[in-house]
């Protein structure tokens, strides 16, 4: 990678492997770099609305240190001095953990989450919180109780996307270098498509996390195996860079697991499967030409690309992710549905009555049937590594979409449909841009085996070499 001169105006501009390696080399400092994505986001930030709660003072008192432990002869973590927004549902110690709801204003945190920690330990200076939709059930859109609506950078008439969207605005428009977000059916992936950025989803057990918020009790199995947390960046080498910082264990999480970063490579040429439109569900044009453009750039890269059928039992996927998250779920919801707002519920409340909570009984069923299409993506990665296709199925669409009636609910479901499937098979994934349709991004994702992150990223920095790297942008007003 061609590293760029730093220049003293418009640092935010950087990649985060530049800015650290500017800063680990003595050619920019910490404070100078936290100072102009200050001013980033005091200049984009009432367009987009995406960061919540601004950690200004503490931000630049980190980045004194970072400097300071520089001047002193210190060795700096891999991201030195990288400014980075965390989503209101992941705790940064001494700030309150929102979720987007008043009820939770004053929830302040204790400690870091496991993947707060682990990024300031690499180096990273968190900037601030980044907004989502409130408690991440009132929709895909980000929009919050609390904070309102988050706005798409590229168009402010299209979502950007959730339940990540904050830091996925937050790194398109130059805020932040990385974004942390979690991802348990899209969250993570859908908003870097919209937003023309790129995200990972890694293996549940790849990043330690801690997902006791509100107690001292741990929550069911599929916030447990499902939710996964995850970085947004704008390039693939800096997704690449917070993923090293992020991956291994840490007490607070049994599920973290010390597998290798980087498994053994494999015989070339690598196999990709592509499925364009999973399930036979209908996909829009111009995500089939974005599938089209990521195949093209993988065969020039030397894969062997595929089109196979389909993906393994898409359609049941679909129906057992939404029986076992609403078995754990539904005892809550008399109580959570009043923590909404306004029409918050109206999202849920739609899903659950569509579905009838699971019996203990079924409840079993449901995990055997969950272990056996987790057998079945198995060995249809056994024989493709790796397989190529759309995250969203359509362009980004209109803020609310999915809790305007039951038609625009089933059409956002459908169209996240192999987010869907692939978190329920705990694969990891790596969502990447292909370029610009009608003015607005378009990208696929790149899934893989278990624990094998590694060839969905070199796979998608074969796609961004090709296609080149969208953001960042200047929103749109």
């Amino acid at each position: 990678m061609v590293m760029r001169t730093p220049r003293r105006e418009n640092l935010w501009q950087l990649s985060a492997t530049e800015q650290a390696a500017a800063v680990r080399g003595g050619e920019l400092s910490a404070v100078e770099l936290v100072n102009s994505h200050l001013e980033r986001i005091a200049e984009v930030n009432p367009r987009v609305n995406a960061v919540t709660q601004l950690l200004a003072d503490r931000a630049r008192g980190a980045a004194v240190a970072t400097d300071r432990a520089r001047s002193a002869g210190q060795a700096l973590g891999p991201l030195a001095g990288v400014p980075f927004t965390v989503k209101e549902t992941t705790p940064i110690e001494g700030v309150p953990t929102t979720f987007g709801s008043p009820r939770f204003r004053d929830l302040v945190a204790t400690a870091d989450a496991p993947p707060v920690a682990r990024l300031r330990a690499a180096g990273a200076i968190p900037v601030g919180h980044s907004n989502m939709p409130t408690l991440v059930l009132a929709g895909m859109h980000t929009r919050s109780e609390l904070y309102g609506d988050t706005l798409n950078p590229w168009d402010a008439s299209r979502t950007p996307g959730g339940s990540s969207g904050g830091d996925a605005a937050a790194v398109a428009t130059g805020m932040a270098a990385l974004g942390l977000g979690n991802d348990s059916g899209g969250s993570i992936r859908v908003p870097a498509q919209f937003c023309g950025v790129t995200g990972l989803k890694p293996t549940p057990g790849r990043f330690p996390a801690d997902r006791r918020v509100f107690g001292s009790e741990d929550p069911g199995p599929a916030s447990q195996l499902i939710v996964t947390d995850g970085p947004l960046a704008r390039t693939v080498a800096d997704l690449r860079l917070a993923y090293e910082a992020l991956a291994g264990t840490d007490p607070r999480d049994p599920w973290a697991v010390p597998v290798p970063a980087y498994g053994e490579p494999l015989p070339a040429p690598a196999t990709v499967a592509v499925v364009t439109d999973p399930g036979g569900h209908g996909v829009d044009p111009s995500i089939a030409a974005a599938v089209a453009v990521a195949a093209e750039a993988l065969t020039d890269a030397g894969y062997t690309v595929r089109e196979v059928a389909d993906v393994p039992r898409l359609d049941e996927s679909l129906e057992v992710y939404m029986a076992i998250t609403l078995a754990e779920f539904a005892p809550s919801w008399p109580v959570v549905r009043t923590l909404l707002g306004s029409g918050g519920d109206r999202y849920i409340a739609m899903v659950m009555a569509d579905t009838s909570p699971a019996t203990a009984d079924e409840v079993m069923r449901l995990m055997g049937r969950w272990l056996s299409i987790r057998r079945s993506w198995a060995e249809f990665l056994d024989a493709h590594p790796l397989l190529l296709g759309p995250v969203f199925t359509e362009p980004p669409v209109e803020p609310g979409l999915e809790s305007r009636d039951r038609a625009g609910r089933d059409r956002v479901a459908s169209a996240m449909r192999l987010c869907t499937a692939t978190s329920l098979a705990g694969l990891p994934a790596v969502a990447v841009p292909t370029g610009i349709a009608d003015g607005l991004p378009a990208g696929v994702q790149l899934v893989g085996r278990p624990f094998r992150e590694d060839l969905c990223l070199a796979a998608a920095a074969e796609i961004e070499s090709r296609v080149g790297v969208l953001t960042p942008v200047t929103p749109v007003t």
